[in-house]
């Protein structure tokens, strides 16, 4: 391979020309530039939708069609206005309620993968409780600001198990200063085992947990997850 092309396409940040350009086969100067330009293209799209993977630190989602014979959907939602992000386009939010097991955080990363995919979203997944501890963390060491403007880049974030573990006062505090954040600015999607009328036990304040349902409600979609425990039924039969 010619080292001065090498050179010239590693100073333009050209990866995959820099290594393939050889490999490429054309009747016409038109049309070998094209075709290096579309496998630069792919390969920097690839790279980008890879990136934005490791970023969202999605749990892992297995080769399966998600079931929806037990979801209920809202007045006017349907299943490809959530699986393909048409609620992202108005920055709204998704609340997925349901009993532990019924398929939330499934259903949830699995959007959260075709934002990535299909349209490049950034997209960020935590538990309700990791995220509290992290802002913790960063309000401890100062570095508040810097985890504030992380989340501010974002175009989905994702709050899972809100409900399962009560936060203390400092924590809640610091998870509606990420909520306000979010508020008409981007998408969230929460996945809960509590009705709004139960979220003051996870924060601790019927004032807080009021302002807290007022932004996510605003612009929101319930979507209910009645059925049992997939895990649940998947142990019986494996006993059987």
């Amino acid at each position: 391979m010619n080292p001065h092309i090498q050179e010239c396409a590693k100073r333009l940040k050209l990866s995959w020309t820099r290594e393939h350009y050889h490999e490429i086969k054309a009747e016409s100067h038109e049309e070998y530039l094209l075709r290096l330009m579309e496998h630069e293209i792919q390969h920097r799209e690839e790279r980008k939708t890879n990136l934005l993977l490791q970023q969202a630190t999605l749990p892992k989602v297995a080769g399966i069609p998600f079931d929806w014979k037990d979801i209920k959907l809202g007045q006017g939602l349907t299943k490809d206005y959530i699986l393909h992000g048409g609620f992202l386009e108005n920055q709204e939010n998704l609340i997925f309620y349901g009993g532990v097991g019924t398929g939330k955080t499934f259903l949830a990363s699995l959007i959260s993968l075709y934002a990535i995919q299909q349209q490049g979203k950034k997209v960020k997944f935590y538990t309700a409780a990791s995220l509290v501890n992290q802002l913790l963390d960063a309000h401890e060491k100062g570095s508040l600001s810097r985890l504030f403007k992380q989340i501010e880049k974002l175009d989905v974030l994702v709050l899972d198990e809100l409900g399962y573990i009560p936060l203390h006062k400092q924590g809640a505090e610091l998870l509606f200063q990420v909520i306000s954040m979010c508020y008409e600015a981007k998408s969230m999607i929460i996945t809960t085992n509590l009705q709004f009328g139960q979220w003051n036990h996870v924060f601790g304040d019927p004032i807080l947990t009021e302002a807290v349902i007022h932004r996510l409600i605003h612009h929101s979609h319930l979507v209910v997850f009645s059925g049992e425990s997939h895990r649940y039924r998947e142990s019986l039969l494996q006993t059987k």
